[in-house]
């Protein structure tokens, strides 16, 4: 590993030998010079780690110089030196991005404490954050073997998206493939609890809020008392959330977040129209057949959600102003947020954003997407963009000066599939690749959540034989027929519809207005 090499420039140099003495004993090589134009000289023609400037010098100032600096090389940090703390002098170093900023007189080990602020701060974040994780991962590991509640499983789910988010910034990748056969260990633990307990939730008290009972045991208490807006951002995973929080805390509080779980199939159809009802598939198609549409229904199967939210409303005895927006496209947003003030007199605006929900499908179908969000990392990274240039924000800012509660949530989440599973299955069967329905299903019983009578999970059957099976971890279900130009199409997309943290466990949080 070659030395760090330091250009110190100051016109007062010969004063400064035993600092440069202290700095080679360090094993740093340092080059001197004693004016501004000398240093620009030296850097056009050698290669600096880091450059010590003096503000106070005879000819082109520091500042000048510093300037001059950025233009040949932006990334090249720069310490700024000077006698002076007037703010002036600060603000502009500050604003000419100096990588620290020093007031004479200094001592040698200010200045190793700058070096290494400046230099050596990602190398040490990366050495902590990899220890910190090592030691972390026995107690998950150790954890995984005794999980057992919905819970536990939540709180160990934020635990590994918390590692995730902090490993992707280091470069560690032998790290980070640790931590994702962690999450992969994770999810098959979490398939054979979920196996084992999803049925018996439906009728436990004390069971996890679900999509259908989400309204009544969290919105509502949430909405009797003030104006809120309601935003559901169709297929939002928690990670996704995380990575788009910090953009709202300009305009918003944080009050609580939660995870509740989306119901099986985690697919729009489902789970979001369970959200609006209040009911359970099962109870939907009994209770409004005409709202209701199974997976072999002709035509669009979420176009009721305002009337489904109208009779459960109804049905909770709230009498309220409300109204209902779906945005799926740029347009349809720019038009609500420029006519968000109409809204200022609603005790409560429910708008269904589907713009991730188009992302994810849209990375299947395009290849320029799929080089976009080509990982979790890239996936997330895209999702924050597009929040932060989305009339969504536009209209959430909109919300805070109304002084509007807000609640964020979504209907289900979304995996990166990545490996195929056989299934066979007669041509009514249901096309989503994470879950199938339908008659004589043949599939791999290790890869599925199988429910052979729907009813046990409040599911509708679609005729008296049919049955519903749910793929695990990161499988997508494939036919044997055209197998390798199927499993190749569609590996390592993102799909929902069955059972894994990221589809199952998915976020819900309140904000209040700053």
């Amino acid at each position: 590993m070659s030395k760090i090499s330091i250009l110190w420039v100051d016109d007062e140099i010969d004063l400064l030998k035993p600092h440069i003495l202290f700095l080679e004993q360090k094993d740093y090589t340092v080059t001197t010079c004693q004016s501004g134009q000398e240093a620009l000289d030296e850097i056009e023609h050698t290669t600096f780690d880091i450059v010590f400037l003096d503000e106070n010098m005879p000819g082109i100032s520091g500042l000048e110089t510093l300037s001059e600096i950025k233009q040949l090389d932006a990334t090249l940090p720069v310490v700024m030196i000077t006698k002076s703390e007037e703010e002036y002098i600060m603000d502009e170093a500050i604003g000419s991005k100096i990588a620290d900023y020093l007031i004479k007189p200094v001592n040698p080990n200010q200045i190793l404490l700058s070096l290494k602020k400046s230099l050596d701060n990602s190398r040490l974040v990366s050495e902590r954050t990899t220890a910190n994780y090592q030691q972390e991962f026995r107690k998950i590991a150790m954890d995984l073997s005794m999980v057992n509640s919905w819970e536990e499983w939540v709180e160990l789910y934020k635990k590994l998206m918390y590692w995730e988010l902090r490993l992707e910034d280091i470069e560690d990748s032998g790290m980070f493939e640790i931590l994702e056969s962690q999450k992969s260990e994770a999810n098959a633990q979490f398939g054979k609890f979920v196996d084992k307990n999803y049925p018996d939730w439906f009728e436990d008290a004390d069971g996890p809020v679900m999509s259908h009972t989400l309204f009544k045991n969290w919105i509502k208490p949430e909405i009797e008392d003030t104006p809120t807006l309601l935003v559901v951002v169709d297929n939002l995973r928690y990670d996704q959330w995380l990575a788009f929080e910090d953009a709202l805390s300009s305009f918003y509080r944080k009050k609580k977040e939660q995870a509740y779980c989306s119901i099986l199939p985690t697919a729009t159809q489902y789970a979001r129209n369970a959200i609006f009802s209040g009911l359970t598939p099962l109870d939907m198609e009994k209770r409004h057949p005409n709202w209701w549409k199974n997976d072999t229904d002709e035509g669009g199967k979420n176009l009721y959600e305002a009337d489904f939210m109208g009779a459960q409303l109804k049905r909770l005895g709230m009498d309220l102003k409300w109204e209902y927006h779906k945005i799926s496209s740029l347009k349809q947003g720019k038009q609500l947020s420029q006519n968000f003030k109409t809204q200022k007199n609603n005790d409560l605006t429910v708008i269904v954003y589907n713009f991730v929900d188009m992302l994810s499908h849209a990375k299947t179908e395009m290849e320029v997407i799929k080089e976009l969000a080509s990982n979790d990392k890239a996936y997330r990274s895209l999702t924050l963009s597009w929040f932060k240039n989305s009339p969504l924000l536009e209209i959430i800012q909109q919300a805070q000066a109304l002084d509007m509660k807000l609640i964020i949530t979504t209907d289900h989440g979304t995996i990166n599939v990545k490996q195929p599973s056989k299934v066979i299955g007669d041509r009514d069967t249901s096309l989503n690749l994470r879950y199938k329905t339908g008659r004589s299903l043949t599939y791999e019983n290790k890869d599925v959540l199988a429910a052979k009578n729907p009813h046990t999970i409040h599911l509708p059957n679609i005729n008296l034989s049919s049955s519903f099976i749910f793929a695990k971890n990161d499988l997508f279900f494939a036919y044997p027929n055209n197998y390798n130009h199927y499993v190749g199409y569609y590996r390592n997309t993102y799909q929902h519809g069955g059972v894994s943290l990221e589809e199952m466990i998915v976020p819900f949080v309140v904000l209040d207005a700053k």
